[in-house]
């Protein structure tokens, strides 16, 4: 079994939606635990992705463990407003 956490330390998604319908954010950041920590403590192998270029590696470590894993990635959804206003700006060629 293996499990991703997507670690923004903030309700990100709401975040892009309160930016886009209110332009600005409210109550949504807070601290995650150490989740390589965590996973550890239930006898799991737990491991932080510091960067892209780490992810492959760490997923391939992750898989072939064999054993349960937990992996902290970092994600930055400040992009998704620039992406959805790229993306509406395009028309279908048909």
């Amino acid at each position: 079994m293996r499990c991703h956490v997507w670690n923004d330390s903030a309700y990100g998604l709401i975040k892009w939606h309160q930016d886009k319908r209110f332009g600005r954010e409210t109550q949504i950041r807070f601290n995650n635990p150490d989740f390589v920590q965590y996973a550890e403590s239930f006898g799991a192998r737990g491991y932080r992705v510091e960067s892209a270029a780490q992810l492959l590696p760490v997923l391939d470590e992750a898989l072939h463990g064999g054993t349960v894993a937990v992996i902290d990635c970092p994600v930055d959804y400040a992009q998704n407003m620039p992406l959805t206003e790229r993306l509406a700006a395009l028309q279908c060629p048909v």
